[in-house]
């Protein structure tokens, strides 16, 4: 394997690694809003029910 070879496998293995961790911290962030809206919902409901 050349240089250059070794070069593009190096570049491949941290493009792969930069691109696992944005969407780490995209399904993170999702997970978080949809968490968020969930307490809203309920206490929305709970609110409601108890009113």
């Amino acid at each position: 394997m050349n240089n250059q070879e070794q070069q593009n496998k190096v570049r491949d293995k941290q493009i792969a690694a930069n691109e696992a961790k944005r969407e780490f911290f995209s399904d993170v962030r999702v997970s978080t809003w949809a968490i968020a809206a969930a307490i809203l919902v309920c206490a929305i409901g709970a609110l409601l029910y108890f009113k």
